[in-house]
């Protein structure tokens, strides 16, 4: 990947009204704990983030690669890290 992702209108938005900074969506976009592929050329980037009161979450950035281009397509967190974390 060159350089920083790109954010589509939704992905800004999405992450504004969940609260999410962009630099935790751009830290997930990058160096993700786990990559799961959707399919070619779509991926699910996910690392667990701690939150200001202790809580635990998952954060996952779906981004589309396109040649050396990623563009981050939307974003969201959730408490249910058993359903979509994978060891």
């Amino acid at each position: 990947m060159s350089g920083r992702p790109i954010f589509t209108e939704h992905a800004r938005r999405q992450a504004a009204r969940r609260g999410i900074a962009e630099s935790t969506v751009l830290e997930v976009a990058t160096a993700p704990e786990q990559a799961l592929v959707v399919r070619p050329g779509r991926e699910v980037r996910q690392s667990r983030v701690t939150l200001a009161d202790g809580a635990c979450r998952l954060v996952r950035v779906v981004v589309d690669t396109i040649g050396d281009d990623t563009k981050v397509v939307t974003v969201y967190r959730t408490s249910k890290l058993a359903k979509y974390w994978r060891a």
